[in-house]
């Protein structure tokens, strides 16, 4: 039985060509340590994760590659932003589709460190507007928080608008790319966004492990760094560097994974994102029309293209949606994600908590006819007889 990937909304697959061959050859090559290496291939090596920041500030605009700094991933960005940033009667605004790599540093913090914050009126199809985000800032609120896109329903949010309220009342603004990163272009200046969280291996295509965050100067400020030690640079003092980005980058940095992050993010500019959306959204068109209005089966979120991703989650009224997920596995060679997406806050706006829901979630690398196998199988499984 052929087996289709339905799940990119967990991990892209397959990666871009040659991520694995670039890594594999570092490894085996030459796997020198930058920033403590004092020789020729070290220096290389230095070279190429260089020029991966400089595709990462171009990526999003950023004004200089400084201000790219790699970790492991959105989730340890936004715990490095939350735990450096915020202090004892901080406030903070999020959206009610916000991801556990949110909520749950976030919930510590109220919990631990006198911190607080608000939800922004979130609708049943998931959309938030600037002014909802508007109306929960108070004096006290530090930041305003979102993703740009839901990793259960596929809304997208309006980013420039609500930075543009930031800016207006003068919060920080943090945006979490991990949906969007790759599919949507992001201008940080546009959107006066403070704070960008990117994962490597979703929408960038790249290998899991590797993500990071951009930081404007004027945030950078005002965060003090969560983890600290040896960054190969001003060594004769113990006390942390503040120049970017070692403020942030003790230890050794995944090099392997940002020489796989480079080669993804080298097709990406040759591919052309709006050319790898393109292709998504029609295959995503595609399948919302062939299950839109099955008996059966209900589209949680928006039912059309319109300000979405190539995400889409259904909820099987009747059944257990595990069992529709095994069977989409077992019958059918469809691999989904089925349950709360790390995402209970998103459900709870959604109206499908605690059941949860079967996620689709596509990529330019699909085609038409998997889409139309993945069709088949939501209507067999969607008979009231099985």
């Amino acid at each position: 039985m052929e087996r289709i990937y339905f799940d990119n909304g967990s991990t892209a697959f397959p990666k871009a060509p040659g991520v694995g061959d670039a890594m594999a050859h570092l490894l085996h090559e030459g796997a020198f340590n930058i920033n403590r290496g004092g020789y020729e291939g070290a220096y290389e090596v230095a070279e190429r994760v260089l020029d991966t920041r400089d595709l990462l500030a171009k990526l999003f605009h950023a004004k200089s590659s400084r201000q790219v700094i790699f970790t492991p991933g959105v989730t340890w960005s936004l715990n490095m932003l939350l735990q450096g940033l915020l202090c004892p009667g901080d406030h903070v605004v999020v959206s009610g589709l916000e991801h556990n790599g949110v909520m749950r540093p976030l919930f510590h913090l109220c919990e631990t460190g006198g911190i607080s914050y608000a939800v922004a009126r979130t609708s049943v199809t998931g959309e938030v507007t600037a002014k909802a985000v508007e109306e929960q800032i108070r004096p006290s609120t530090k930041l305003v928080l979102v993703l740009h896109a839901s990793n259960v329903c596929g809304t997208i949010l309006p980013i420039e608008e609500i930075g543009a309220v930031c800016r207006k009342h003068g919060v920080f603004f943090a945006v979490d790319t991990a949906q969007s990163a790759g599919t949507i272009p992001i201008d940080m200046q546009t959107c006066g966004i403070d704070f960008l969280a990117f994962t490597g291996h979703k929408g960038l295509k790249g290998p899991q492990g590797i993500g990071g965050f951009l930081i404007s100067p004027k945030l950078n400020a005002s965060v003090r760094p969560v983890i600290m030690g040896g960054t190969g640079s001003y060594s004769d003092l113990l006390s942390q560097p503040e120049e970017l980005p070692d403020k942030y980058e003790s230890g050794t940095i995944n090099l392997p994974g940002i020489i796989g992050l480079h080669t993804a993010l080298s097709y990406l500019e040759e591919t052309g994102i709006d050319a790898i959306r393109q292709k998504k959204d029609a295959l995503t068109r595609q399948f919302l029309a062939g299950v839109d209005g099955l008996d059966g089966v209900r589209i949680i979120g928006e039912r059309t293209m319109e300000n979405r991703t190539a995400v889409v989650s259904v909820d099987f009224p009747d059944q257990d949606n595990a069992l529709a997920a095994f069977r989409l596995e077992q019958e059918f060679g469809i691999m989904t994600r089925v349950g709360l997406h790390c995402a209970p806050l998103a459900h709870q706006s959604l109206g499908t908590f605690p059941k949860g829901t079967v996620r689709f979630s596509f990529s330019e690398v699909n085609t038409e006819a998997e889409i139309e196998i993945g069709i088949a199988a939501v209507k067999e499984i969607a008979k009231k007889d099985c």
